[in-house]
């Protein structure tokens, strides 16, 4: 039995709008760390705690507390992006059972997605495992898809430094950190 069925410790709560207090489960895959209720509602109180009508991007879902924030903070459009078969079914799980409209969750690789064309956002997470040198392969096509006055969220184990955001068109707004993550929000500059 896997920790999603015995209910185990592999759980956050949604902390705010239609869905509050609701817990979205994930299974135990290494590299996956769901966003701190800390330091998600200090996301959201940078970007406003409602969302209604912006369309949203987590690119490296995991366990989509962050797209599934936005969505329950009135979000119109919210797309999910995960490759890891177990996460991806988990997720999926979870957006059925909230019922939120405007969730769509993908089984693609967000680098790839990413470096298409199309779909713009007004706000797009990025927080890849850390280690695997995703987060700096990720800024450079994120920033491409960005709607005008567009938001990027980045978590890192280190402050993005100003040598790769400045020759990418990218300031930090704020920043902050808890516990072994940076994390802060970048607008075109």
């Amino acid at each position: 039995m896997d920790s999603l069925a015995k209910g185990g410790t592999n759980r956050v709560r949604i902390i705010a709008g239609r869905q509050r207090r609701r817990l979205l489960r994930f299974p135990d895959v290494p590299g996956l760390r769901p966003t701190p209720d800390r330091v998600r509602e200090t996301l959201f109180n940078w970007l406003g705690q409602d969302l209604a009508g912006r369309r949203c991007l987590d690119a490296f879902a995991g366990s989509g507390a962050l797209g599934l924030e936005a969505a329950s903070r009135g979000a119109v459009r919210v797309l999910l992006l995960e490759r890891d078969p177990r996460v991806l079914a988990a997720l999926r799980g979870n957006a059925r059972e909230l019922g939120l409209g405007g969730v769509e969750v993908l089984g693609v690789d967000a680098l790839a997605y990413l470096a298409g064309t199309g779909e713009t956002f007004d706000v797009i997470f990025l927080d890849p495992p850390f280690g695997a040198g995703l987060l700096d392969q990720a800024l450079p096509h994120a920033r491409t898809r960005l709607r005008p006055g567009g938001r990027i969220y980045i978590e890192s184990p280190r402050p993005p430094a100003p040598e790769v955001l400045e020759p990418l068109g990218l300031r930090v707004l704020r920043q902050g950190k808890a516990g072994l993550s940076h994390f802060c929000l970048l607008e075109l500059a």
